[in-house]
């Protein structure tokens, strides 16, 4: 499937860039040099949300100048629906102490924010020294929970969105820039 820049059309569905790389790749680099300044002199954890947060991770992970430990969680709650069904299941668990520990929770989108929640309450039960939240995409009008995000690259509206580790059915994480679904 030959990809247009400046849209795609799968499965029926016309995509156009919300997004572009550039600005991806900016907005990175600043919420890298603000976590950078905030934990400057300590070694936090920085837990990434799979599958969807892996390329937002491994790239704010390469562009904070603090020493660091990662880890994983794997959690499900769309399948291959565009909407989150709301239940959340853990599908992976953390490897790394919590216990006194600064985290960090990388995530690619907080949507209806159910599944931070989860999170939330999952490690905030395993008594870590401090708990933050930096997503990259932030719907502030699905957000359906109180939750305080700590860190937010952009505000976007309830648009389905795509690329840049963002899924369409577990296919299209690959696309450098983020797409939005075009209504038609």
């Amino acid at each position: 499937m030959p990809f247009n820049k400046k849209s795609l059309k799968i499965n029926g569905d016309r995509f156009v860039v919300m997004l572009s790389e550039r600005r991806i790749k900016a907005k990175v680099k600043e919420l890298a040099r603000t976590i950078s300044k905030d934990y400057k002199g300590t070694v936090p954890v920085f837990i990434g949300i799979l599958n969807g947060s892996f390329i937002f991770f491994s790239d704010l992970i390469r562009e904070v100048s603090i020493d660091c430990e990662i880890d994983f969680l794997k959690l499900s709650s769309y399948g291959d629906a565009k909407i989150s069904s709301g239940n959340v299941r853990l599908l992976k668990d953390l490897n790394c102490q919590v216990e006194g520990r600064d985290i960090i929770i990388v995530e690619d989108i907080i949507d209806s924010g159910l599944s931070m929640e989860y999170i939330r309450d999952l490690i905030l039960h395993q008594n870590p020294k401090s708990f933050r939240v930096v997503t990259l995409l932030y719907k502030k009008d699905a957000v359906k929970t109180q939750m305080k995000i700590d860190y937010i690259g952009f505000s976007i509206p309830k648009d389905f969105v795509i690329g840049y580790g963002l899924d369409y059915a577990q296919k299209l994480r690959h696309l450098k820039a983020i797409y939005r679904l075009k209504e038609s």
